[in-house]
């Protein structure tokens, strides 16, 4: 119901939080807490894994970290982040090409809020579940490029930059992608960089999941000169170093484009938490980081064959990917994920609808309607035997 006398739009919040929302009332409590099952949820586990680095449980922070932050982020941080795009992807950059944010969707609602009106976003209709938000409130023009079973979830190149020669376009994506898993690597990595990011055309790239594959992949691998392109790598430390409770994200761009989006934070941002950035110093710590990107990639590849093992035999088909830590399951019958979810919330768990990642937005009308995103993200490898039986009595209900 439309309030007229209103002085604020509403806004509905993003599909997940409305599945947590319905989780709530009709289980009683929080998702997350003790006795549910978080299958629905996009973090990863943020304690020690299997051969990983411990977790940072202290920092030092003195008078001069309680004072304002630099409206770019900190010098220590951000050439600490370039260093590690140029040890482990060859790339050339330096501070001067990142810019810190409060985690990885302020960086891209920032891009999308300075993009130039004429140009046209290219995205796939099968993506991360925000875009959508994003782009609708940005009043962002865009063109949804098919994202299907038909395609098995992986648009070719042709169809991301199709369209007329003289119209502006910038590719948005997710890769590994959410919800799929999918991952863009090697030559068609690089054949995308080449054909998006340049002249007329730009490419921002969601890379949240760069450490989530066997190898880590990033598109800074295949950029030689940023300052010279419209590519716009987004990252954080909110999946591969464990840590989205600190709110840690950037954007590696060319620097006339880092320059813009400090001067807007010099007046909508006011920088990030100094104590926050300190944390991800720690994060980066040379021993640290190698250990993450060795121990993050074998474990989640366990858990993911593991899932996929168990949910092919319970009659799931899987359109799964080989990145990320989420499997994009459909339903067998004619059974739909938010039946399934009603299912599930009375056994205190829940999965995120495959509508809610359909940017088409058809609701109980999308061709996604019986997909669903299982989240094995924050899952210990102990709960796995009843993730299974629970799932399996939903489906057999």
């Amino acid at each position: 119901m439309i309030d007229n006398n209103s002085f604020l739009t509403h806004v509905p919040p993003m599909g997940i939080y409305e599945t947590l929302y319905a989780f709530q009332n009709s289980f009683g409590t929080y998702m997350g807490e003790k006795g549910t099952h978080p299958w629905s949820q996009g973090f990863p586990l943020t304690t020690q894994i299997p051969g990983g680095p411990e977790m940072p449980i202290s920092i030092q922070v003195t008078s001069e970290d309680l004072k304002y932050p630099k409206a770019w982020g900190q010098p220590e941080l951000r050439q600490t982040i370039a260093e590690y795009y140029n040890h482990y992807y060859g790339s050339s950059i330096d501070l001067e090409n990142v810019m810190i944010f409060a985690g990885g969707r302020p960086g891209l609602i920032a891009l999308l809020m300075f993009l130039q009106p004429d140009i046209r976003i290219q995205i796939a209709s099968t993506e991360y579940t925000p875009y959508y938000d994003m782009l609708r409130l940005m009043k962002r023009e865009y063109h949804l490029v098919e994202s299907t079973i038909d395609n098995q979830f992986y648009p070719s190149i042709e169809q991301y930059i199709e369209g007329s020669s003289n119209q502006r376009k910038l590719v948005l994506l997710s890769n590994p992608c959410n919800p799929t898993g999918i991952t863009r690597k090697g030559d068609q990595l690089k054949e995308l960089v080449e054909r998006s990011a340049f002249a007329d055309n730009g490419l921002l790239i969601d890379e949240a999941y760069e450490l989530f594959h066997t190898t880590p992949v990033s598109a800074m691998e295949y950029i030689d000169d940023i300052d010279n392109s419209n590519l716009f790598v987004a990252g954080a430390a909110t999946k591969g170093l464990q840590s989205p409770g600190i709110r840690i994200g950037w954007v590696v761009a060319a620097k006339k484009y880092i320059e813009i989006l400090g001067n807007y934070s010099s007046f909508g941002m006011g920088g990030v938490s100094r104590p926050s950035q300190l944390y991800a110093l720690h994060l980066f710590n040379k021993e640290r980081i190698e250990l993450s990107r060795n121990a993050i990639p074998d474990f989640y590849d366990g858990q993911r064959n593991r899932y996929g093992k168990r949910f092919l035999e319970l009659g799931l088909q899987l359109f799964s990917g080989d990145g990320g830590f989420y499997h994009w399951c459909k339903l067998p019958g004619d059974l739909t994920a938010a039946e399934l979810n009603n299912r599930l919330f009375k056994k205190g768990a829940a999965i995120l609808k495959g509508t809610d990642c359909d940017m088409h937005r058809l609701e109980e009308k999308s061709h996604l309607n019986q997909f669903f995103r299982f989240s094995f993200g924050p899952l210990l490898p102990e709960s796995f035997e009843s993730d299974i039986t629970i799932l399996n009595k939903a489906l057999a209900n």
